[in-house]
């Protein structure tokens, strides 16, 4: 039996699958792709969207537009065009005011031109640095770049998925869409509103965190690093390291061996343990009893604990194992140069999530030993192996240098520490920002719409080199493709199925006696709020058809109406999980949930008091 044979409409069916697709994204046990898939297959399943066109929104040029915008922002990464402007970041000196200027300004620009997620990608290593090199407190920049990047993306139709789509809905019932710079009176007022508001009041609403400026500070590394001495007795001599590891049944890091004074990091050294070497390796208490019982492995004294050697001998019998073990685990720092150790933050697209390093084989497969990891600004004090990776971890890794960098990208994790910035090759510098300006040209012009200017843009960066195949592929971010070719065809059926027009009766019936400029805000408070808790493309897509017929009501132009959703849709201002820009500073920041709200209420309030008269003005209805 269907609901259908139940007697139920299919506006009733289409709600009935957006409670649910809203409660899944919410819940977030499943990523956000396969939640819209699984809507989209359910309301194939319900007659709500034909079969035959099920798959449609693939091809959709709000689809093309955004994976071509990818691949064009990643070919700015590669020519070096941002490392220049990152360059110049890195030179404001000490003073907080002006490093939140220059970084929250930078990204504003940026994000107009490109993705904001990539945008501030490239720009958080430069604002880490920044807190190191000055010793401030990466809390006080990282949320309000994040939120700078969210301000930019308004500026441009390509600065963001939701001014994408509501150009491309605008085209598909007038025949007529927003062009480039239709959004650029309103997103460059809020944007510059916005950003004075963030540095002169904004940033002393995000909290304070402190001892995060640092791997060091942030990890407690050299505390937690135990120099192990393989004697004849040991089991582990004459054993290698991966044998080691099986005899431990688990996988403990081995930073480096020493052996007559001669230091090897340990992803380089495969020979097998001799007596007298020294393994410097991550390890607490518990770990360091496992050591001791299965491969005689014990942490060495300290050359100041000898005097007292003979007392510790007296008293042996009253000591346990997990005393020695907090003895060592209290030790002096060890040095830690040279070990090539490297902060990274885990992604929103990145495959480690909700995968653990037995399942990822980080060491095997990536060459890539797992040292430390930080969740929420604090060390991760549970075994490693028993970790299953969250968005938003910030990793301490050891590795290859050489392969550090690809093997990061290949598992979808920004590095944080030690990037280096490169100004790329001039031809190329030249020739993206040319063949960019092309498209913008052509997209000004209604020479060419703006899927087939920005893919071609994108194909021409490919074909002579300014990007190279492989990563135009992995510069596409599947999950959100596969969330706006889902979700389209389901906001299709709210409004097809009379859902939107009963979404929007009921809000004129509250608003009949009001000012049309009430239900203005009211639309920008339902779609700001519900960009908090889903991913803004996905409330674009639900809200553009409710906004259409909203207007359509109070029989005005449905500009006005459009333009605040693509506003406020982008307000995912406060929580961690409504935006990517958010999540990705949610670790390396030290922020918890409920800090987004303190600075992010205040900057949507100020974004809507700016937003609403510069439609009504730009856009009257």
């Amino acid at each position: 039996m269907t609901l259908e044979s139940l007697g139920l409409a299919p506006s009733t069916l289409v709600f009935i699958v957006l409670g649910v697709t809203l409660a899944a994204f919410m819940w977030g046990r499943f990523r956000y792709d396969l939640v819209a898939l699984a809507a989209l297959l359910g309301s194939v399943m319900l007659g709500l969207v034909p079969a035959d066109a099920a798959f449609m929104g693939f091809g959709h040029p709000a689809v093309i537009t955004v994976a071509a915008v990818l691949v064009i922002s990643r070919g700015f990464e590669r020519s070096g065009v941002v490392d220049i402007i990152a360059n110049q970041v890195l030179r404001v000196g000490e003073r907080l005011l002006l490093q939140l200027l220059a970084l929250v300004g930078t990204v504003v620009v940026l994000s107009g031109m490109m993705n904001n997620v990539g945008a501030l990608a490239l720009l958080l290593p430069v604002a880490m640095r920044l807190a190191r090199e000055h010793n401030t407190s990466p809390s006080l920049l990282l949320m309000p770049l994040a939120f700078g990047s969210l301000l930019g993306g308004l500026t441009t139709l390509i600065g963001t998925p939701p001014n994408i789509i509501i150009a491309t809905y605008r085209g598909s019932v007038t025949g007529e869409s927003f062009g480039m710079f239709s959004f650029a009176p309103v997103g460059i007022a809020v944007a510059l509103v916005g950003l004075v508001f963030i540095v002169v009041v904004g940033w002393r609403l995000t909290p304070k965190r402190s001892g995060q400026a640092s791997t060091e500070e942030m990890f407690d590394t050299a505390n937690y690093l135990v120099e192990l001495n393989v004697t004849e007795a040991s089991k582990a001599n004459g054993l290698t390291l991966q044998q080691l590891h099986d005899e431990l049944e688990e996988t403990l890091p081995v930073l480096a061996v020493v052996r007559d004074d001669d230091r090897r990091a340990g992803y380089n050294f495969h020979g097998v343990l001799k007596e007298g070497d020294i393994l410097l390796l991550e390890a607490g208490p518990d770990e360091l009893k496992l050591l001791e019982d299965k491969v005689g492995l014990s942490a060495i004294a300290e050359p100041e604990e000898a005097d007292d050697g003979n007392e510790k001998a007296e008293n042996a019998d009253d000591s346990s194992q997990d005393n020695d073990a907090q003895d060592a685990d209290q030790r002096q720092p060890v040095n830690t140069e040279g070990l090539q150790l490297i902060e990274a933050v885990v992604r929103n697209d990145s495959m480690m999530v909700n995968r653990s390093v037995r399942q990822l084989r980080l060491n095997q497969q990536f060459g890539l030993h797992l040292v430390a990891v930080a969740r929420d600004g604090g060390r991760l004090k549970q075994r490693l192996r028993d970790i299953r990776f969250q968005t938003g971890d910030v990793l301490l890794l050891q590795g290859s240098e050489n392969e550090m960098s690809e093997s990061l990208s290949t598992l979808g994790c920004l590095p944080l520490a030690n990037r280096e910035l490169h100004l790329g090759q001039p031809r190329k510098l030249a020739m993206s920002i040319g063949i960019f300006a092309l498209a913008i040209m052509a997209m000004l012009f209604d020479l060419l719409p703006a899927a087939v200017a920005m893919s071609t843009a994108a194909l021409i960066s490919l074909l002579i080199g300014v990007l190279p195949l492989r990563e135009g592929y992995q510069a596409i971010d599947g999950p959100v493709i596969v969330l706006l070719a889902a979700m389209l065809p389901v906001g299709e059926a709210l409004e097809t199925s009379g859902g939107a027009e009963i979404i929007a009766d009921a809000l004129l019936r509250f608003g009949v006696e009001w000012p049309i400029i009430v239900s203005l805000v009211g639309l920008f408070i339902i779609s700001m709020l519900l960009s908090n808790v889903v991913n803004n493309a996905a409330a674009a897509l639900l809200m553009a058809p409710i906004a259409a017929s909203l207007a359509s009501g109070f029989d005005v132009s449905m500009d006005p109406f459009l333009m605040v959703v693509a506003v406020s849709a982008s307000c995912a201002f406060l929580t961690p999980i409504g935006h990517q820009s958010n999540t990705l500073v949610l670790g390396p920041g030290g922020y918890r949930f409920g800090d987004y709200w303190k600075l992010g209420l205040p900057l949507s309030l100020v974004v809507l008091a700016v937003a609403i008269p510069m439609i009504l003005w730009v856009w009257p209805l």
